[in-house]
């Protein structure tokens, strides 16, 4: 099973390839180490809440891997295939971006469970995301980047309901951010009322 397979099968695996990266690239780099399975020495990256039960395409980067070996034993890394598989589902499901992946990256055969614990949160604030963008050496516009990736993909009520139906959060936003807002929500509530009436 190919990268364009396994989207075409689940529209919903090109976000999970995606986020497989971004969680594996944000604990100690590009390595894997969020394949990597508990063990006697190792406590799975997989086990930490930002991946718990979430983290998907597993299986995936395990078929890619397997046709690799048949082919070429031992030469390419599962670190440069999730890094292409990242590339080709977000081809795959949008028509772009592509570009080119550099090779050669090396497969950890260690797991930070701690540091993936760390992951960004999607209750964190702006400035919080930047700080933890920066210190792996991202700045704004990645964050932007990186985050429009979670557009293409599905998310549980739970992890968003707060936003839309809390109050309290609604009003705290910043005011300038609600001017544009409050204009067009009067004319669409005044377009409401002249439809239902």
């Amino acid at each position: 099973m190919g990268i364009r397979n396994a989207v075409s099968r689940e529209r919903r695996m090109a976000a999970s390839l995606m986020r497989l990266h971004f969680h594996d690239c944000f604990v100690q780099g590009c390595d894997v180490s969020i394949l990597l399975d508990d063990s006697s020495s190792i406590d799975s990256e997989k086990n930490a809440l930002p991946n718990f039960k979430s983290a998907r395409g597993f299986d995936v980067i395990d078929s890619v891997k397997s046709q690799l070996e048949r082919v070429c034993p031992g030469v390419v890394s599962c670190a440069d295939i999730v890094a292409v598989a990242a590339r080709d589902a977000s081809f795959a499901v949008i028509g772009g971006p592509s570009w080119t992946v550099k090779l050669g990256r090396r497969d950890s055969t260690a797991a930070s469970r701690s540091l993936a614990e760390n992951l960004p949160s999607f209750t964190d604030g702006l400035d919080k995301l930047i700080s933890t963008f920066a210190t792996k050496g991202l700045n704004a516009r990645d964050l932007v980047a990186l985050s429009g990736a979670h557009t293409i993909g599905q998310a549980q009520c739970a992890f968003f309901r707060d936003r839309i139906y809390n109050i309290k959060a609604i009003l705290m936003l910043d005011s300038r951010a609600l001017e544009g807002v409050s204009s067009r929500l009067m004319v669409a509530t005044a377009i409401y009322h002249h439809l239902i009436w």
